[in-house]
């Protein structure tokens, strides 16, 4: 069945600029999100370019055709002139090679996320092996590993690498925009401030406390980095609305920040309650199945993932310790057990 899209919006920020906002279906499972084009800050700009699958690219030259005919402007893809990624997930990035092929658009990425675009083949391996390590340390059995990596590996599979031409950093002004550094969900995720607009990409969602995966797979990822980067965001007053890379405007950032740190509080909680009724050590498959235990598909990698930071927090700060630590000494890659302190 057909999903049935939004239209285009169109928001004006404090400082003249006009965002256009267009929703794209991104997976073949109708998960969706938008791509950004930025008019008045310089050179017109399109920020992230959907996933490159399905309906993805139909829905980005769409998105388009909705701003010549609904507001009467005349700009196409073609006369886009600077791309910028907020950050090196390819629900944001994927469609690049497809929005290459209208325009000659200079292409920015943080420093920290740039491999992922100009050596993905690489990064792809890289991430892979890491995130083998990271299941036979979690516990995971062979065969559900397998089953782990084809799903992993599925999606990544039409993506190639591509030129960058800039690098964006932290506090750093380009026309306007001022580009805010948040790591955690993703090491070069970039928050970008045009006066009382944020766009605040996959940092801040309306609905769903982003996706954390545990920085022993990716460096600059992980629960205290995000902790982090919200805190960070709480320092930038007179936010007017914040417009997510998915979901609905945010009329309260700071509230909602509040809200997402309160929501990862209580999964800390939950772990350690989990724990404490186990009566046992255990593992992080373990403690994924007692938190997660309807979850199917794609989302027991999420799940897994998910668990898996808040216990990765847990460990860096001293409320959990390794059970099994002769083992883990002796053997190569052993699953390793958890011990509750508190």
């Amino acid at each position: 069945m057909m999903h049935t899209l939004p239209p285009v919006e169109r928001f004006r920020s404090s400082s003249g600029v006009d965002i256009y906002r267009l929703p794209m279906v991104l997976f073949p499972n109708n998960f969706t999100g938008h791509a950004f084009v930025l008019e008045g800050a310089g050179a017109l700009t399109l920020v992230d370019t959907g996933s490159g699958m399905g309906r993805s690219n139909d829905d980005l030259l769409d998105g388009f055709r909705q701003i010549r005919e609904r507001f009467d402007r005349s700009f196409t893809l073609s006369d886009v002139e600077r791309i910028i990624i907020s950050h090196g997930h390819i629900d944001h990035f994927g469609g690049l090679a497809f929005v290459k092929e209208h325009t000659d658009a200079a292409v920015g990425i943080h420093e920290l996320d740039r491999r992922v675009l100009t050596n993905y083949e690489e990064r792809v391996i890289v991430a892979t092996k890491a995130l083998g390590i990271y299941f036979e340390r979690a516990g995971i059995n062979p065969s559900m590993r397998e089953t782990l990596f084809n799903m992993y590996g599925f999606a990544k599979q039409h993506v190639t690498s591509v030129d960058v031409d800039f690098s964006l950093v932290d506090e750093g002004l380009i026309d306007g925009m001022e580009f805010i550094h948040t790591p955690g969900h993703c090491p070069g995720q970039v928050c970008i401030r045009l006066g009382d607009i944020l766009l605040s990409a996959d940092h801040v969602l309306s609905r769903t406390t982003p996706h954390q995966s545990p920085e022993s797979i990716t460096h600059y990822m992980g629960l205290d980095h995000y902790a982090d980067s919200l805190r960070k965001l709480l320092r930038y007053e007179g936010i007017r609305l914040a417009l997510g890379g998915h979901e609905d405007p945010i009329h309260d950032l700071y509230g909602r920040i509040h809200a997402i740190r309160a929501s990862h509080s209580r999964k800390l909680d939950r772990i350690r309650k989990i724990m404490r009724d186990q009566g046992a050590s255990m593992t992080i498959s373990q403690i994924s199945k007692a938190m997660y235990p309807d979850v199917e598909g794609y989302h027991i990698l999420l799940a897994i993932e998910e668990a898996g930071a808040h216990i990765e927090y847990l460990y860096q700060h001293g409320h959990i310790s390794i059970a099994n630590l002769k083992e883990f000494e002796a053997e190569p890659n052993p699953a390793i057990l958890y011990e509750l302190h508190d």
